[in-house]
């Protein structure tokens, strides 16, 4: 068994969507990236990648490689997937957690869930997510920033 744990944050600015697993959540900001922004995948890939003892997302996606802008992180994380088998794990369970002031995420929870057991190619039941305020402190807090934390079990399969 292996734990992986991923953090991600990004500002939040107008003129973007806003993504959070795959999930386009209605609102008049969005996350500032050289990619989709999705912070929750961003962070997942992060967990997945430190399991394994793997390069972390910066390396696998420069923000300096224009083939990576704008790109769909869900893209991404599916690549990171079979890296993954690749190496000869398996996913057991993901533990995630957003941080966000507003808008709330509790309406999107089952669509990210489902997003996110597809892409990990798990039983929804091994997919959790929660969403948390920053009780207005800090950024995220003031609105000006979204956060997103995960953490994950491999297990090593035969290869």
């Amino acid at each position: 068994m292996r734990i992986g744990q991923g953090w991600d944050l990004h500002r939040l600015i107008e003129g973007r969507k806003l993504i959070i697993a795959g999930v386009h959540v209605p609102f008049h900001m969005g996350e500032e990236a050289h990619s989709d922004g999705d912070v929750l995948v961003h962070a997942i890939i992060d967990a997945l990648l430190g399991a394994a003892a793997m390069d972390d997302i910066g390396v696998l996606f420069p923000p300096s490689d224009m083939r990576w802008k704008d790109s769909d992180s869900r893209e991404n994380l599916r690549y990171v997937m079979t890296l993954i088998k690749e190496a000869g794990y398996r996913v057991i369970n993901l533990d995630t957690t957003v941080v966000l002031e507003k808008p709330k995420l509790g309406p999107h929870r089952p669509a990210i869930r489902e997003n996110l057991a597809e892409d990990l190619g798990v039983p929804i039941g091994s997919v959790s997510f929660k969403a948390k305020t920053s009780e207005r402190v800090n950024a995220v807090g003031e609105g000006r920033a979204i956060e997103a934390q995960a953490a994950v079990l491999l297990e090593e399969i035969n290869k």
